[in-house]
């Protein structure tokens, strides 16, 4: 019988990936491997997405998206063009890009996929996920935590028992998870995190240090236009990374705008003992939901075996280094920190998909779900107070019921709110979606009325409300989101059709058209590329550039292959040599 192939995807911030299982071991795919996370349109109109549209960024920020994963499950929209799109949306682009680059790398259509989203991820943040895999024609088997799915590409290789403490900082995320592995099962104990917090908050803290020097230099009354910021946050980006590994990272970026008539440059050397001591109270709150998720495990650092480092952000010096201080361990790092979580979802991917591998997952719950309902204690007044039915750290899939009882003679309406948090106030948690129940069979007060939580493998939400009484039911899925901005999945499946009209992407879903994923498609994102560094370049390689790209839609237009090889080859050294220089 054969298997179904299903993919892991690591559906990340700043970068993405895709990974499949094979002859018993996880691969990533592509060349490149990590696809940055960002999705354009240059100046033709023409969709950008991974590379050619992060190159772009820097001269053209109101045509670029990134970092789009921080604004999921929010009703909140992106503009491109002259068209407005949600967080779903865009993430789905992203995900039709690394569908398309699994069906080129394995040669076949491929349908299904595991999707990674961070542990402290919220229902609606989930239903967003899935919601942008259905658009991009893929199969959502299964929604993994980050963290577990980085545990399960380590506990591959080493099927050892053992407690694991996952560090996961991301570009946009943190998330830390307590791990056992015993006897083939991968166990979660506890997660902690923060959904606004990640390598992309270190890098707005050097952008703000750096307006900070320019309007210092040049009077408050500065004017960094749109252009001019995305310039600094390029900038701020490379020196992070580049203070991964150096002391010292000069930034240097000239005509950045124009002051009273004249040109505004910026030259400054940010040594990495300044940029930690930035970025200090940021790791300090990392620490902090280290050590809730420990608590909540009820273990102590003396009981923890490994520390695994997770997503780019981790590269940071000095995040090492406080781990260490405070556990005794030197940090795991050996399996690429871009790459684990693709390849532990690679690994769910394929015992999903029948192969054998030697392990069992349990995950938990990052939050406790709830609902308000009327509380009194002793003499005290009653009171509407928030009460758990599903706590944080339960194993998932989960049920859990609650009963509650009418207040009144006769009622016949039952109103059920839900709530996600752990506030003993219901309104200072987050709301999720309420129902009524009606009809009600007009009891004396006391009248019990059950509540059921059903939580999947997923971190998606079921609730049932009963009448014991009579059985009288209403059951609702939590899945609000599922409206994006408003608007009916079948407009948001037209919407992302014109997007992708006219772009590699678009015959994506009917297995692909072999010269757009080959030689077409090389020569596309050549041509995207050169066009974001027309305005960098001198004029003399600028109108060389120009000859080419023009020579490359001319051969691309006529489907002539052979004339498209010439201009393609000179293209790519040209390039070459200017990010070279």
């Amino acid at each position: 019988m054969k298997k179904d192939l299903v993919l892991g995807i690591d559906l990340g911030t700043t970068n993405s990936e895709v990974a499949v299982f094979r002859e018993g071991q996880p691969r990533v795919l592509g060349d490149p491997k990590i696809m940055p996370s960002v999705v354009g349109l240059d100046l033709d109109g023409n969709l950008l997405v991974g590379e050619p549209a992060l190159n772009q960024f820097a001269a053209f920020p109101d045509r670029t998206v990134r970092s789009i994963k921080r604004s999921m499950g929010k009703d909140v929209t992106v503009t491109l063009g002259d068209q407005t799109y949600g967080p779903s949306e865009i993430s789905a682009v992203i995900l039709r890009k690394l569908k398309q680059v699994a069906e080129s790398s394995l040669d076949t259509k491929v349908e299904k996929a595991i999707i990674t989203v961070p542990a402290y991820f919220s229902d609606a943040q989930r239903q967003a996920t899935r919601l942008a895999g259905e658009l991009a024609g893929l199969e959502v088997v299964r929604l993994i935590n980050e963290p577990t799915a980085a545990s399960m590409a380590y506990e591959a290789a080493n099927p050892e028992s053992k407690k694991i403490l996952v560090y996961d900082l991301g570009g946009g995320t943190f998330d830390v998870s307590v791990v056992v592995f015993q006897d083939d099962v991968v166990e979660i104990k506890a997660s902690a995190g923060d959904n606004h917090l990640g390598g992309d908050d270190f890098d707005q803290l050097v952008v703000d240090r750096l307006v900070g020097i320019l309007k210092q230099a040049h009077g408050k009354n500065l004017n960094l236009d749109f252009k001019a910021m995305a310039r600094l946050r390029v900038a701020a980006e490379k020196a992070k990374v580049h203070l991964s590994h150096e002391g010292y990272a000069l930034i240097q970026e000239e005509f950045l705008c124009k002051h009273k008539g004249k040109p505004v440059h910026l030259k400054y050397e940010l040594a990495r003992s300044e940029f930690e001591s930035m970025i200090e109270p940021l790791v300090d709150r990392t620490l902090e939901a280290v050590h809730r998720a420990l608590q909540d495990a009820r273990l102590r650092t003396s009981d923890i075996d490994e520390i695994i480092l997770v997503g780019g952000a981790t590269r940071t010096p000095c995040i090492g280094a406080v781990l260490e201080a405070d556990f005794g361990l030197l940090p795991r790092s050996e399996i690429s920190p871009d790459l684990c979580v693709a390849l532990g979802a690679a690994v769910q991917a394929g015992i999903t998909s029948g192969e054998r591998v030697d392990s069992v997952l349990v995950d938990v719950t990052p939050y406790t779900f709830g609902t308000k309902a009327l509380m009194q204690t002793g003499d005290v007044m009653p009171y509407l107070g928030y009460v758990p039915i599903i706590r944080r750290n339960t194993p998932i899939p989960v049920s859990h019921t609650e009963v509650f009882y009418t207040t009144t003679d006769n009622q016949d309406v039952v109103q059920v709110e839900i709530f996600q948090g752990e506030d003993p106030h219901p309104d200072e948690n987050i709301f999720l979606g309420e129902f009524q129940i009606t009809e009600l069979s007009k009891q004396p007060e006391g009248s019990p009325i059950t509540l059921k939580l059903d939580l999947d493998v997923d971190g998606i939400l079921h609730v049932t409300a009963t009448e014991k009484m009579t059985g009288l039911a209403k059951s609702v899925v939590i899945e609000g989101v599922l409206d994006v901005a408003g608007e009916s999945l079948e407009t948001s499946r037209e919407k992302i059709a014109d997007l992708l009209s006219g772009s590699e992407l678009e015959h994506a879903l009917e297995g692909g058209n072999e010269e757009d994923t080959g030689a077409v498609a090389k020569a596309k994102q050549l041509v995207a590329k050169s066009r974001s560094l027309l305005e960098t370049v001198t004029q003399e390689d600028r109108e060389e550039m120009v000859d080419l790209m023009e020579a490359i839609e001319e051969a691309i237009t006529a489907e002539n292959q052979d004339a498209l090889a010439e201009p393609v080859e000179a293209l790519g050294e040209l390039l070459f040599y200017l990010e070279e220089a």
